[in-house]
């Protein structure tokens, strides 16, 4: 197929595109750059609301991944403003400029996360379960409606709502050793609220899969079928690496220095269950924790 990503240079993007590629796809990638001689790319400005139209033709399928690091810094109005302005000005002239095509994409997979469901305890979360409330919640609404015009147009929208990625990569992961690997890394606040996971090559994997999937549409769950609480993560990690973790950080100071974004993230949680994925067909590699981390981290 012709597909086209934004996205690309990112986390998810830099590996999805190669897994393409080698599976035979030409992939062209949107860019906020000028592309280099040869390069396959055209130029777009979400901020400007500018998109080289010409780009979007004789594409089969388009991956929408673009959006600002939610977790690289702590939040501010302003950079929170940013947060949602980049993920829904992106995903509305994305979908508006397809849905004007003469020949639209077959399929559009549009980004979302799971934080749409919002802190819900234990309680087990599918497609199918409400919105939540909160600030992460309500840009995830925006977000996945952003791509209405594309939708309407006839278009498969899948709005993808992803889990913690691990990836040796970037990401949560790699935030994290430091600590572990210095033997001070510990749960965070109670350590009872869920982590909804997905390694990034079942993501990958995923997100090819969706793309020849006719059956998925809407909201569709990328995260392992087996969520896992903070304190098993922490004591996963632990053992992978061979060190102590008794320790832990009360809630409060988690709170003192994250601000808002540790309640958002950090301490509260999300039980979600990946559905439309496993009723599809698709098979997960890496369904367990502890073995994922041992794949990323090449630990016997």
């Amino acid at each position: 197929m012709n597909i086209l990503i934004t996205g690309s240079s990112g986390l998810i993007g830099s590996a999805l595109v190669p897994h393409l590629t080698q599976q035979g796809h030409r992939v062209v990638r949107l860019l906020r750059r000028a592309a280099a001689p040869g390069e396959d790319a055209a130029v777009w400005d979400p901020e400007a609301g500018k998109l080289e139209t010409s780009a979007l033709e004789r594409n089969e399928a388009v991956v929408h991944l673009a959006g600002e690091n939610i977790g690289a810094s702590r939040w501010t109005d302003q950079r929170k403003e940013r947060m949602r302005g980049s993920r829904i000005r992106s995903t509305r002239l994305l979908s508006e400029s397809l849905a004007q095509l003469t020949v639209p994409p077959r399929v559009l997979v549009s980004a979302s996360a799971v934080g749409f469901y919002g802190s819900r305890g234990d309680e087990n979360l599918t497609e199918e379960s409400a919105a939540g409330s909160g600030y992460l919640s309500q840009v995830c609404q925006e977000w996945e409606a952003a791509a209405g015009p594309a939708r309407q147009r006839g278009i498969r929208v899948v709005n993808l709502r992803i889990g913690m990625v691990l990836s040796a990569k970037g990401g949560a992961l790699p935030a994290m050793l430091p600590a572990f690997r210095a033997g001070v890394g510990g749960k965070l606040g109670d350590g009872r609220q869920f982590v909804s996971w997905i390694t990034i090559d079942d993501l990958i994997r995923a997100i090819s899969h969706i793309m020849t999937t006719d059956s998925l549409s809407g909201p569709v769950n990328a995260v392992s079928p087996n969520p896992v609480r903070n304190m098993e993560m922490t004591k996963a990690l632990g053992k992978v690496l061979r060190r102590p973790t008794f320790l832990s950080m009360p809630a409060s100071v988690v709170r003192l220095i994250f601000g808002e974004m540790a309640d958002a993230l950090l301490l509260s949680g999300q039980r979600v269950i990946p559905g439309k994925l496993l009723a599809s067909g698709f098979i997960f590699q890496f369904p367990d924790f502890e073995a994922s981390l041992r794949h990323l981290l090449h630990r016997r």
